[in-house]
Parts: C-alpha cells; structure tokens; sequence
C-alpha cells in the first residue's frame, strides 16, 4: 500500500491551467504544483516556500496560538493575524476604563505592549515524511484497537527519536486517512504581546451580519510581537525579553490586486473532510448541522439582547457571542452551498463512477463493497452523532454553567480512582473556573439555557432551569472554590449534594456511558473504511485530483483574484472599497456604526500612499484559494512573494467548501494589506510600525531581470534577518 501511494501521489495527471482548489504539503510543492502556480502567474519557486536548510517563506509563518494563522512582517518580530484571532487578548485587557473592544488600542512604545498569558507561536522547522516507519508497524490481521495501539507506539517513539534541539518540539500527523505520515520538528514562542488593534466598528465591522459574507468591509486584523531570550530562543514571559529576529518576514506590497493576479494562502487549515462519502455529507447537512443550528439561534437570542443593553455584558461576552455565531451562520451556509451546488448528487456519481472502474478492473473483492459498508455504519452512527453533538452543545459551547457540571463531574469520578488522580483534577478545576467566573454573569447564562436545554431535553422546563440557578452555589465564585477546596470526603459531599449536580448527573453519564463510547466505537470504524476508500479512489481513479484533507498542519493553497457569480444575473467584483463602509454606515448601531475619524479621512480622501491608481481606499477582496477554519490570519501572497492581504472568511455561498469544493462560487476573503497599513497609520497614529516593515513595489518593471535586480538590491530577499 505505501508504495502504491507514493506512486500516485507523484504521478497523479493534475489539470495545468485550471485551478481546482487544494490544500497542499509546502515540502511537497515540486512537479505538478510547482507547473501549476507558475501558469497562474507565479514567479517565487517551490524552494522560496518551502526550505528545510535555508530561510524561506514558511519561516515567516506561525501557528497562532493552534486555532489561527500569523505571520511575521518585520525583522522585529512583528506579527499579524486576524482581529478576531486576537480578540479573545484584545479583550481579556479591557475594561470600562480601557475599553479596547470599543476603541482600539496602539502601543506607541515596546514598554506600552501588553503580554498574554497562555498565547503562543508556534514556527515549523522541518517537515519529513514517516510513512513507511508508521505503516511498517500494522497489519491486516490486527483488529482496529491493535493497529490504533502499534501506531500510537511508533509515533511516540519517532517523536522521541527525532533529530531536534532541546527547545524544540516534534509531532507526527497522518494524511490521506492514515495513508501517509509526516513528522515535524517545530519552535514554540510563549511571550507574543499585544501590539495593536483597531475597534470592534473596523475591526468587526458588519459582525453577525456580514459574516460569512462578500461584498465585506471589515478591517479584520490586530498586531501582535512575537519576544524571545537574548539568544533568540523561545522564553516563558520575562521583562529580559527582547523582540524577536526571525529568519525571514515578508515584505508588504503597495501594488494591490488585480483581476486574475496570483494569489498564494500560507497557513494551518483547522479541518477539512473533501473525501467523504455521499450518506455522510447527507448525515451533517440534514440531520446534525439543523439541530445544532437550532441550538445555537436560541442561545444568540438571549446573548445579543443582553449585549446591545448593557456595556459590562458586552466585554463579558463579545469573545463568547463571535465564537458561537461564527459556526451558527457557517453551518447555515455550508447547508445551503451543499444543496444549491448538487454536491451530494455529484459525489454520488462520483460513486457510481468508482464501482464502474472498480468492476472494470476487476477489484470488487478488494473494494466492492466499500459504500454499502458506509451505509449501515452511517446509519449506526446518526443518532448518536446527532445527540453527542448537542450534548457538547448545551454542556460546553452556549452555558458555562453546565460546563462547570460537567467538571463536577469529572472530579467526583476522579475521586474513585485514589488519592493522586483526586488532587491532579482538584488542582485543575480551580483554575478553570477562575476563568469561566471571569466573565460569566449568572443571569445571561440562566436564560441561554432556559432557551436551550428543552430543544436537548423537552421535559425540561424553564422553572426548572431557574430554580437550577437559584439554588445551587455554583454562580457564586467565591462559594464555588471554597465547597472545591480541602479533602475528598468534603470536596465530594460538597459536589453530590449541589442542585447543579444532581441536575446534570444523568445527562453527563448517559454521554460517559452510552453516547461517547458508541459514536468513538463506530467513529473508528468508519475511519478504517475511509482510510480503504481514499486507497482505493486512488488506485482505481488515478486521475482525479487528490490533496490531503486539513489537519491544523502548515499548507499551501494557491489561486487567483476573482469575482464570481453567485447567482443569475448577480455577479460580485472581486475589491470593496471605504465608500462601501459609508454606504453600510448605521449611526449608533453594533454592527454597522463608524468612527467619525474614519468618516472624515473618506470625506477628505486622506489615504496618505496607501490608496490605489484610481485614488480609492480598497478595503478588501477575494481568491479562489481554498481555505477553511485555521485559516484566519493566514498571509494572501503575490507572485513575487510579498504580502498583498490577510485571509479571514469565506463567502456565503461557499462555505461548503469543507465538504465540497465549487471552483466557481467558493471564494476566500481578504483584507488589503494597504487598508491594514492605512488603518495603523492613518486611523491609529502608529507610524512607528509603519517604520519597521519592508513596503515594496513588486509590479512596477516586473520584467525577470528587473526582479533579479530588486533582489539584489533588498526589495525583497529570502532569509533577510
């Protein structure tokens, strides 16, 4: 099996001009997608991405604290990333007095920075294949939990054998369903500051409503420092500190973009799942996406109107709202992308297509029934899948209440299992609740779940919830870690005998017991199906185009800048512009109001040298590169190997893309890296930032010779320290 994989993966028959999206492996990047960037138009190699011995783009590239993407813009450490990756920091510093959510905030010195606890950079040093050790280790006749034991041994033992500097950290991540390994060697930096952001009214402009959605106007970004011992090494937080001196940042364009221009996205995708079978995407858009839609809806109800009617509440929970609403509206488009694309159809004429060539080459013992087995384990799983995905939405994502059940519950359990396991999660639970009590207000909690639990639980009423909350200590804080503290004897009386407790206790054992064990059992199964499946469609198929899936790993995704037509007679340009943010203008408004100093530099035209040819201030634009969650803060490059923007979102229509790439309606969405300059110079009065980066012209005298000759004279060199 590894030996036809590698086949394939090197002589796939990839179409050379039209771009079909993917997500690929930088280290990978020679041959065909090296072809197929340079017919898009770019001119950096395959080797300026992607180079274990020398300096390179992937050098300016960070893991944003696991779930974003940043990037380094200056020699001192200097990084970007999106306002709604930091925003979690940007809040966490404010308050009444300091309301940076609302107004902004630009250190004007390096002392005026302001660290984060728990933040972290992660850079990745090098990137090897493991294939045939990982895969040398399993065989047919091991049942699933002998496979999944000798891997997890291997991959703890490539990890403890990797070639690596102390300071350095190595993992092991499979591709293509277990098909194919990669081990990395990374660097993680945990002092990276607070540098600046813009307001929420630029930085989250539109919110809920243009989320997700193109034509966009948000300038969705902050800055951030990245600092490190006087050797350059990754440090814990320290006053020593000093900035960071990477091995390359990259230059920032002032061309911008046009129609068809190349366009290259450098970042850790979250999560993409392009292979599944047509029962499955059927299973998440019709039965698990709808009711955790639901969920989610009622709880924002209760959110937003809290919000909008008082200001404590509105720092309290800005943080908490984005990260519930993002993935509400997200699932509700990649439903209706699914069904307005066909894609369900498609991937099942795809498969049909796969049992045609299947029995055409004589390999039905081997694959012939590979889509009936998905069709009973799919069916085993949905209700399980479905009632699992609420419990973590009711427990975990829209009450923290409920969330501190479930820890309850866990510590009682740890109670039975001695004395040592008892203190590791005593000594766990303490914190966690210092910061789920941080920003929690009992009541707002109390009525996203009286909204809530009766769509998991309709018995439930909502005099119940509130005598819940009435009654039991546990949204009181001081109460709470007081009944937490001491012995097991008194810790464990302190949890049975709470209301909140013997509230959750059958709900959380139910999922212990029933629906976690079930959905992780056939979970495992279907995965081993996949993992044939993608073997096969590449045996079978070998010329369809076939990437790995997202797994927060470092990608590429190249394309173009585009338009597109969403729907008849509808066609969207491919750039916004500041007019747009006066024309959305709502005074007084959350979404939509606008600082008047951002009004007058528009009414003045006052862009200082950041606006276009025409004299306009562009805002954003948008690419047929792929992207998906992780993305966010993830670098939009040129042909030459500069920044031109800073990915952010999706398009409505494509939201999809996860599960099913469109070329033609699946658009990534990007802020200008000219409205981030002008933003922090203009708007901000940080010009000093300004100063630290590299501003380039790439298009003016674009010849080969005349690129050659800005090398050489430092527009923009590879390794530049």
């Amino acid at each position: 099996m590894i030996k036809n994989i590698k086949f394939l993966l090197l002589f796939i028959a990839f179409p050379i001009f039209a771009q079909q999206g993917g997500m690929w492996v930088p280290s990978l990047l020679e041959g065909q997608n090296e072809t197929e960037m340079k017919n898009l138009g770019a001119k950096i190699t395959a080797q300026d991405i992607y180079d274990a011995n020398n300096s390179s783009l992937k050098d300016a590239i960070v893991h944003f604290n696991g779930g974003c993407t940043g990037e380094v813009i200056s020699d001192q450490g200097l990084l970007l990333t999106n306002h709604h990756c930091g925003f979690g920091q940007i809040q966490s510093h404010s308050s009444l007095e300091n309301d940076y959510l609302k107004n902004g905030f630009w250190a004007m010195s390096l002392e005026e920075e302001l660290p984060n606890e728990n933040l972290y950079a992660r850079f990745i040093i090098r990137i090897e294949e493991v294939t045939e050790e990982m895969l040398s280790v399993i065989s047919e006749d091991m049942d699933l939990r002998e496979k999944q034991a000798a891997l997890d041994q291997k991959q703890a033992e490539l990890i403890n054998q990797a070639d690596k500097e102390l300071w350095q950290e190595a993992n092991v991540k499979s591709f293509y369903a277990g098909n194919q390994y990669f081990l990395f060697i990374t660097e993680k930096y945990e002092d990276v500051r607070l540098v600046g952001a813009p307001p929420s009214s630029i930085g989250k402009f539109g919110s809920d409503t243009d989320n997700w959605v193109w034509p966009r106007h948000t300038g969705d970004f902050a800055v951030f420092r990245i600092y490190a011992d006087k050797d350059n090494k990754p440090a814990k937080y320290s006053e020593d500190n000093v900035p960071y001196q990477p091995k390359h940042s990259l230059p920032i364009s002032l061309d911008g973009v046009e129609e068809d221009d190349f366009t290259l996205v450098f970042g850790f995708p979250g999560r993409t799942n392009q292979y599944l079978p047509a029962v499955a995407v059927e299973q998440i858009t019709q039965k698990i996406n709808p009711s955790n839609i639901e969920i989610r809806e009622k709880a924002l109800e209760q959110i937003d109107a809290f919000m909008q009617q008082d200001d404590q509440i509105r720092i309290q929970y800005a943080s908490k709202q984005a990260r519930i609403a993002n993935y509400w509206k997200k699932w509700k488009g990649e439903n209706l992308g699914i069904e307005k694309s066909g894609a369900i159809q498609t991937k099942k004429d795809f498969e049909k297509r796969f049992m045609q060539a299947v029995k055409a080459q004589g390999k039905q013992e081997a694959y012939g029934n590979l889509l009936s087995i998905f069709e009973a384990q799919y069916q085993e799983f949905e209700p399980f899948a479905v009632k699992r995905s609420n419990f973590l939405e009711v427990f975990f994502t829209n009450t923290e209440l409920l969330q501190i059940s479930f820890r309850l519950y866990q510590l009682k359990q740890s109670a039975n299992q001695g004395e040592n396991q008892f203190q590791q999660a005593q000594a766990n639970i303490i914190p966690m609740l210092e910061r789920v009590y941080k920003n929690f207000n009992a009541y707002v909690d109390q009525k996203v779940a009286e909204n809530i639990f009766p769509l998991y639980d309709e018995q439930v009423s909502t005099k119940q919830i509130e005598k819940l909350y009435k009654n039991t200590i546990f949204t009181n804080q001081k109460m709470a870690i007081e009944a937490l503290s001491g012995d097991v004897d008194k810790v464990v009386k302190a949890i049975e005998t709470d209301p909140l407790y013997q509230f959750a206790e059958d709900y959380i054992t139910e999922f212990y017991q029933i629906l976690n064990p079930n959905y992780q059992r056939i979970q495992s199964e279907i995965a081993e199906t996949q993992k044939i499946y993608m073997t096969a469609m590449m045996e079978v198929l070998p010329e369809e185009r076939y990437f790995p899936d997202a797994n927060s790993t470092l990608r590429v995704t190249y394309g173009q800048v585009n338009g597109y037509q969403p729907r008849d007679a509808v066609y969207y340009n491919h750039v916004t512009y500041l007019e747009g943010v006066l024309e959305k203008y709502v005074p007084g408004d959350y979404e939509f109001d606008v600082p008047q100093k951002l009004i007058e530099l528009q009414e003045n035209k006052d862009f200082g040298a950041y606006a276009d040819a025409n004299g306009k201030m562009p805002i954003g634009f948008i690419g047929t590169n792929q992207t998906t969650g992780g993305n966010s803060g993830s670098p939009a490059i040129d042909a030459h190997g500069n920044l031109i923007g800073l990915n952010f979102d999706r398009v409505w229509e494509g939201t999809m893309s996860d599960l099913y790439y469109d070329p033609e309606i699946c658009r990534n969405i990007m802020v200008d890296a000219r409205y981030i300059l002008f933003i922090i110079d203009k708007f901000g009065n940080a010009g000093h930032l300004i100063e630290e980066m590299n501003l380039v012209h790439p298009k003016a005298n674009s010849t080969e010779q005349e690129v050659e000759k800005k090398k050489k004279k430092g527009w923009w060199i590879f390794g530049k320290n």
